[in-house]
């Protein structure tokens, strides 16, 4: 359930709403209905953000939501239409595999998933939901794995060798390593 609708002060920002919820809360009068909306905001350049907002009108949940993930917008390293390295985000019992492709592939994902690699600008990737479905999870469990995302400076820098050392064993373009050394390498 992800729509795409333009960003109303013209700056290049991309939202998508990704789940819209009627909520009710009973009180001593009767019943109190209100939307909650969760949205994806993004540049296509390697920022997003999520947020949710919540209010009597669907249009107005969703504009606060806008607000809110405007605001919560980090940057992810991007390596070329794809994502650097394969990594696993986690948050409750929501698991997202996302695992960089080739040019060509596009966007192997379903949903909040989709949503979020899409307003971030990733054209290339694979991606696999473990455990919940729950759209909330979800989405912060694919930011979750977004930001463990490393660029190859960060690596080496990371490891303590020359960046062209990291290049070598990498490849051109194979994808590359986490950042924590695996047993044969110093």
């Amino acid at each position: 359930m992800a729509f795409d609708r333009s960003d109303r002060d013209g700056s290049d920002l991309r939202d998508q709403v990704v789940f819209i919820n009627r909520v009710t809360k009973v009180v001593k009068g009767g019943k109190n209905f209100s939307f909650s909306a969760l949205v994806v905001v993004g540049d296509g350049k390697g920022r997003v953000g999520f947020g949710m907002g919540k209010a009597k009108e669907v249009p107005s949940a969703i504009s606060k939501g806008i607000e809110r993930a405007k605001h919560a917008m980090v940057k992810i390293p991007l390596r070329g239409t794809t994502i650097p390295h394969q990594v696993v985000g986690r948050h409750g019992a929501g698991r997202v595999l996302l695992k960089p492709a080739s040019p060509g592939t596009g966007v192997i994902a379903g949903g909040a998933v989709r949503a979020i690699l899409e307003t971030l600008g990733v054209q290339d990737v694979l991606t696999k939901c473990i455990g919940t479905q729950n759209p909330h999870n979800v989405v912060r469990a694919t930011l979750d794995g977004l930001q463990q995302l490393r660029d190859l400076r960060e690596i080496a820098k990371l490891r303590g060798v020359p960046l062209e050392h990291v290049q070598a064993t990498a490849g051109p373009t194979a994808p590359v390593s986490s950042g924590a050394p695996s047993g044969g390498e110093g």
